[in-house]
């Protein structure tokens, strides 16, 4: 089951880099031909989009090993660890796109706009929505990093198309430089991306916190013989949460029934709540303290 689920993502990124770098080329192309910033700029970010997926694959072949003497719990951080790398991508692009569209302040380019510009943009905007929902529909489904970052890159990369076809219907009217400024907003809105990006995957990596605290305790006060439960830490990606916990129990009960409850108590979590895969209980005698 964990490789078959690495192979669907590996196959899934391997068909939105084909549409990614698709449309990315045609944009860059056009872009540049036309002398359209916002164009351009939007060509970087769908081509950001295609090197990210190449990121994702080189990250999904690294979490797809299995668990070594070196490595005890799994590598699928590893996964985590690549979006990282479409983070640093997608700022290199916001620095890029928002020096270019400083410079034009100063040197003014006007763009060649045309019935073939909108078609493109529409095409482009078109794909990128198909492939943003089956992406992020995928990646909730698979409970991967990598595609639910990557269709929060392609979800921006719709915003971005919008913004251009705006700066497109401006030059027909007659107001050009709002190609500039566009192009500006987009590299603001690149980095935001990959702000959010960077946020969510050291939530990852620092052990943020992955499960709620009272959604644990709900269900482990459930468990037959748990008088109580507390100090509760859960750490990990979605699909493989580590939970560590105490429980009180009874003075009388016995360490063989203790033992029992502790794997009772592992198996409910992992039954009740998916992603759970790795739970630590600590027993504790009932105490006065605990009653107050």
């Amino acid at each position: 089951m964990h490789l078959d689920k690495f192979k669907k993502i590996r196959q899934i990124l391997i068909v939105i880099l084909f549409f990614n770098w698709l449309v990315a080329f045609g944009k860059l192309i056009y872009g540049l031909v036309t002398k359209s910033a916002a164009m351009t700029a939007d060509g970087v970010h769908s081509f950001a989009d295609g090197a990210s997926n190449i990121i994702g694959l080189v990250g999904i072949w690294a979490a797809s090993k299995p668990v070594d003497r070196d490595h005890p719990y799994g590598h699928k951080k590893y996964e985590t660890i690549a979006t990282l790398g479409i983070a640093v991508m997608l700022f290199l692009a916001s620095f890029d796109i928002v020096k270019d569209s400083f410079l034009r302040l100063f040197h003014p380019v006007v763009p060649n706009v045309n019935i073939f510009s909108f078609g493109l943009m529409a095409i482009g905007f078109l794909i990128n929505v198909v492939v943003m929902k089956y992406e992020y529909k995928k990646g909730t489904e698979l409970s991967s990093d990598i595609l639910i970052c990557d269709s929060m890159h392609t979800k921006s990369d719709i915003l971005v198309s919008s913004a251009v076809i705006v700066t497109f219907v401006s030059t027909k009217l007659g107001f050009p430089i709002v190609d500039t400024f566009v192009a500006f907003a987009i590299g603001i809105f690149i980095a935001k991306a990959g702000f959010d990006i960077l946020k969510k995957s050291s939530d990852v990596l620092c052990d943020g916190e992955a499960i709620e605290n009272a959604k644990i305790m709900k269900v482990v006060n459930g468990v037959s013989g748990v008088k109580s439960t507390h100090k509760i830490r859960t750490r990990g990606r979605e699909d493989d949460v580590h939970v560590d916990l105490h429980v009180t129990v009874n003075t009388s009960m016995h360490v063989d029934a203790a033992h029992e409850l502790s794997h009772r108590i592992s198996d409910t979590l992992k039954e009740k709540i998916p992603g759970i895969t790795d739970v630590i209980v600590h027993v504790e005698p009932l105490s006065q303290k605990h009653l107050s």
